[in-house]
């Protein structure tokens, strides 16, 4: 459940507390103790003789120990006396000294009972305070280790609603569905339905499933539990068994209710994939839930609903209709979805009259609506970095292209050799792209260096993308090899850099794609021959080749004449364009960042329209060179020349 923490140090407040109790320990201490005598005046016992015979004394009580009383100007007196001295009694009685005997004191057993446990105490106080701190924040401590951290959701973490949840509306209709059950259950019970006794939301991460959970608690009226799937597995054995029982008892005792289990895959995997023993504490702790989701003792008014992004790796068990009766689908959202999404995280955000949600929606392809939520944010702060009122088109273009092609590095310092060398590259890779009609329109070029890379050309296709097509792929991979074959035009292949290793990366796995599992090749036909696995735990993962020697070998070789026939067709279309290369890579040198339409000017006009550069003034043509040096330089000229890749890639 939901406990509340109390504020400030608990240990302190602890200690406190038992500070106090020790205290006053020693004060009963110190009362039981107390002698009659505090305050008296200590004197010797031969003075205390002679102060009787000059008739000082008033009275005294003798014991065998001590002797008190008090003198006759009333002051308190306190001696030690000899032992067995007869001449005492005699002594007083002869100057009327009112005296009595005292009776020896009886040893004081109640204090001597607690002195002697005083240490026993104080060891079974630390003990005490120790386990109660470890019950309070690991979860159950030494004593509740099997105690459930399910907590009970509540308005004082924000009420959303499905008012929140944009561009996912399939998804959300049927969760929907499970809200109305709740709140009207004789609606559907009347026609023979029953309520879902879970659903399992999948999707890729960031696209809104713990969001639509928290939409659901909103929406629902009835308690709501979330826990993850990692808080059910501990390094003692029966632990998550164990919590799994308690959190559906707490489930039973607040029903109807929803549960919701975030990342189940932590726990939810198949089973029999174990190390040595198969029987593990996690396998212990899905049996478990099984058995809770659909066993011989019913769970009715309990919903379960659990989120993961790896639904290729849980249990069939976990899976089939009784226990997740509903598979949601939680999709990256298309470019309505997207508008939408924009919408709801722009309310939050003054905004300027130029801003345009569609077009920003147009050119994000493939971002999910954490993506959005963050693009958003990004633009706000440009904004305020730039003190600014409202938050304009600009920012959010800024913004995109920070989120997409990585911050700008202008603090790092390039030779004019190395910029000459950049330009050119990602001039290749801009003018293989004007050429190919199947590629995607080009988003940006810069030249100065963002993330990994030293230089970018960004491509955004025109609309969103499920499949592609063979032209397209082998438009990609001309492109691809635009940046390295405008440094072996310019600079002589002697002089080529490392900065096309990203490209060839690409390009190779693309090729192989093509080749191995999308039946691209003429000689190897529309076969599969290679098959990609995970890794035991999700430990990297391995490609498995289904293919004899001869036939690696003919796939070896349609990789590369695929590759090669890119590199060709690159070679060809630049050769021919040799101008356009010098004037593009020339603006790049000047202006350092070119938009699509401006490459797009260049290219078919030589020209470019800016502000600083006045209409209609041609660009000068780039000095043809022949050799730059490249001394110390790294590879990663642009590692990167399109964002957007074809599927698989």
């Amino acid at each position: 459940m939901n406990d509340e923490q109390p504020n400030g140090n608990p240990w302190t407040k602890s200690l406190l507390v038992w500070g106090g109790i020790f205290l006053a320990l020693f004060f009963a201490v110190s009362l039981f103790s107390a002698r009659n005598d505090i305050g008296a005046q200590a004197i010797p016992y031969s003075e205390f003789r002679a102060k009787v015979a000059e008739g000082s004394v008033y009275d005294a009580q003798v014991g065998e120990q001590r002797i008190t009383g008090k003198f006759k100007n009333g002051e308190a007196y306190s001696t030690v006396p000899i032992p067995n001295d007869v001449t005492l009694a005699p002594l007083l009685a002869q100057n009327n000294v009112k005296y009595q005997g005292k009776a020896p004191e009886e040893p004081n057993v109640l204090l001597y009972i607690l002195l002697q446990a005083l240490p026993f105490l104080l060891i079974v106080a630390v003990g005490f305070l120790a386990m109660r701190q470890m019950q309070k924040g690991g979860g159950g401590g030494a004593m509740g280790f099997g105690k459930s951290k399910a907590k009970m959701l509540t308005e004082k973490q924000g009420r959303v609603t499905f008012a929140d949840v944009a561009g996912i509306d399939e998804a959300r209709e049927e969760l929907e569905e499970i809200v109305e059950f709740l709140r009207d259950p004789g609606r559907f019970s009347k026609l023979g339905g029953k309520i879902p006794k879970g659903a399992l939301l999948v999707g890729s991460p960031g696209t809104g499933k713990t969001l639509l959970a928290r939409a659901i608690a909103g929406e629902a009226g009835v308690p709501f539990f979330t826990i993850s799937g990692s808080d059910f597995v501990e390094m003692f054995v029966g632990v998550g068994a164990s919590r799994v029982r308690d959190m559906f008892e707490q489930a039973k005792k607040n029903a109807p209710c929803i549960v919701f289990i975030d990342e189940i895959d932590a726990v939810g995997r198949s089973r029999g994939n174990g190390l040595g023993n198969s029987n593990d504490e996690r396998e212990q702790t899905l049996n478990q839930l099984l058995v809770e989701m659909d066993g011989f003792e019913g769970n009715d008014g309990i919903i379960i609903i659990a989120a993961t992004n790896r639904p290729d790796v849980l249990d069939p068990a976990l899976l089939r209709p009784g226990r997740f009766d509903r598979q949601v689908v939680v999709p990256v959202p298309d470019i309505e979805g997207r508008e939408k999404i924009l919408a709801v995280h722009m309310k939050k955000v003054p905004l300027a009259p130029d801003v345009q949600p569609r077009v920003i929606a147009r050119g994000t392809p493939g971002f999910a609506g954490a993506d959005l939520a963050n693009l958003v944010n990004e633009a706000a702060l440009l904004a305020a970095r730039r003190n600014k009122r409202l938050v304009a088109m600009q920012e959010f273009e800024d913004a995109k292209d920070k989120v997409m092609m990585g911050a700008e590095r202008r603090s790092m310092v390039m030779t004019e050799e190395e910029k000459k060398m950049t330009a050119y590259h990602e001039a290749g890779h801009a003018l293989v792209s004007v050429n190919e009609p199947a590629s995607d329109p080009i988003h940006k070029a810069t030249i100065i260096p963002r993330g990994r890379a030293l230089g970018m050309v960004m491509r955004l296709p025109e609309r969103d993308s499920y499949s592609y097509h063979r032209d397209k792929m082998h438009a990609n991979l001309s492109v691809a090899m635009g940046g390295r074959v405008a440094e072996e035009l310019i600079f002589g292949y002697d002089k080529v850099s490392s900065g096309a290793s990203g490209d060839i990366q690409y390009a190779t796995g693309l090729a192989r794609n093509m080749v191995t599992k999308w039946g691209m090749s003429d000689k190897l036909g529309p076969l599969q021959y290679e098959d990609q696995n995970e890794g035991y735990l999700g430990m990297g993962a391995s490609q498995r080749l289904f293919a004899s020697d001869e036939t690696n070998k003919l796939i070896d070789s349609e990789i590369r004449t695929l590759v090669d026939n890119a590199h060709v067709r690159a070679t060809d279309l630049l050769k021919a364009q040799i101008d356009k290369l010098h004037t593009l890579a020339q603006a790049l040198l000047e202006y350092e960042t070119l938009t699509g339409d401006e490459i797009k000017q260049v290219v078919e006009t030589g020209k470019i329209d800016r502000p600083e550069a006045p209409s209609g003034v041609p660009l000068p043509a780039a000095i043809r060179g022949t050799s730059v040096p490249r001394s110390g330089r790294s590879g990663g000229l642009a590692s990167g020349f399109g964002g957007i890749s074809p599927q698989g890639a």
